[in-house]
């Protein structure tokens, strides 16, 4: 989605309606062609302002729960949390100590279960259920600024 609209309930509305990136008309020229190949890729982009107020939306305070969610195994959880801190499938693959086509596999398996359709939802389901990093926890790996997943991540 491109907009010019730089409002907290359009982004998550349109994330929450299954968007798989949202930019405002704003910004910089260089940035949409990369931008479209990564949502093309089955990946989510976030405008760089929108994703801190997206965030802050999103975490809620409060020591979260651990506990895989009814329906997800504990693996799939982990995957979950793994996807929020923004890691690719080759990452967490290399975190969790399995193949690349396993965490392929449950990234299938959360999307499927979850009734999602790209992992930035995934992302946002996993702020609503305190399954994500929170502010104390390490940053993500990846620049957060413009992207909130990998480039690298391939369902």
């Amino acid at each position: 989605m491109v907009t010019t609209f730089d409002l907290d309930e359009y982004v998550l509305g349109a994330v929450r309606a299954g968007a798989a990136g949202f930019l405002l008309k704003d910004q910089a020229p260089d940035l949409l062609a990369p931008a479209v190949r990564t949502v093309a890729a089955g990946e989510g982009v976030v405008s760089p302002r929108a994703t801190a107020r997206l965030l802050r939306e999103l975490v809620a305070p409060g020591v979260a729960d651990h506990r895989p969610p009814a329906g997800l195994t504990e693996r799939e959880a982990e995957v979950v949390r793994l996807m929020a801190r923004g890691l690719s499938n080759e990452e967490i693959a290399q975190e969790d100590r399995i193949a690349r086509a396993t965490v392929k596999t449950h990234v299938s398996n959360i999307l499927a279960k979850l009734g999602l359709t790209s992992r930035l939802q995934v992302v946002v389901w996993a702020y609503e259920h305190d399954l994500a990093p929170g502010p104390a926890d390490d940053p993500p790996p990846h620049d957060v600024g413009t992207r909130v997943l990998s480039h690298r991540s391939r369902m």
